[in-house]
């Protein structure tokens, strides 16, 4: 799901890729929502909001939407940033250190109860800059899990497309791509919805929530790589003999 670049990456780990992190990606939506009133997956919205701000000469309020901004830009910069300088090294585990530290935060927003409110905005709007950039980087672009607007594009230009694309291969490509797009969609939406309803009960420590399942998804992500590991030794092992 996270060590396969390039022509090694397939559609399952792609959609496994997707549904997992555009899930976390939703509860996080939601939360930072409900706890801080503002958006803290995309910055879409914050431009709008800043220009609001200038025009209410509201100046202190304009310059803290910049800063949610340049959070969510230095996530995804410290994202690839760390990409970059493990795979070098540790290829195998590279993807590890981006979402190792986007659970610190997360486990952090949850237990953040006190904690000024831009804090808590800065550290959701950082995490899924980190989120969105390795995403985008693993995938090669073919999966964003943090934002809805560019997916609801895509899929309109791919269900159009339909119409013209006779060839059975280049349907079985869009009809995969347009699975992946929903299936974005709907966990986001998913996220979105079991976040608001718990929220009530745990508040931020639904972040807890989202950190559990990106921990169990780099452990799934282990065991299937050694589980494979181990076979082709084994393989390898039963032909030498």
């Amino acid at each position: 799901m996270f060590r396969h670049k390039g022509n090694r990456r397939t559609f399952i780990h792609n959609l496994r890729l997707a549904s997992t992190l555009s899930f976390i990606a939703g509860i996080v939506n939601i939360a930072g929502l409900l706890s801080v009133a503002t958006l803290t997956t995309n910055v879409t919205g914050h431009f709008a909001f800043f220009a609001e701000e200038i025009a209410l000469k509201n100046y202190s309020k304009a310059i803290t939407i910049v800063v949610y901004i340049l959070f969510f830009l230095l996530g995804a910069f410290v994202s690839n940033f760390l990409v970059e300088i493990f795979t070098k090294t540790r290829p195998r585990i590279a993807h590890a250190f981006p979402m190792t530290l986007e659970i610190i935060i997360l486990v952090f927003a949850g237990l953040s109860e006190g904690v000024h409110p831009n804090y808590i905005a800065y550290a959701l709007l950082f995490s899924m800059g980190l989120q969105n950039a390795l995403v985008t980087k693993i995938s090669e672009s073919t999966v964003r899990t943090t934002h809805l607007t560019g997916l609801f594009t895509d899929l309109g230009i791919e269900l159009s497309q339909l119409f013209f694309y006779k060839k059975a291969s280049e349907l079985q490509r869009l009809k995969r791509n347009i699975f992946l797009r929903l299936s974005i969609i709907a966990f986001f939406f998913l996220g979105c919805v079991l976040g608001g309803l718990f929220y009530s009960d745990f508040k931020l420590k639904i972040m807890l929530f989202a950190a559990f399942v990106l921990i169990i998804a780099l452990l799934f992500d282990n065991v299937i790589v050694y589980y494979h590991l181990t076979k082709r030794r084994i393989k390898s092992n039963l032909h030498e003999e």
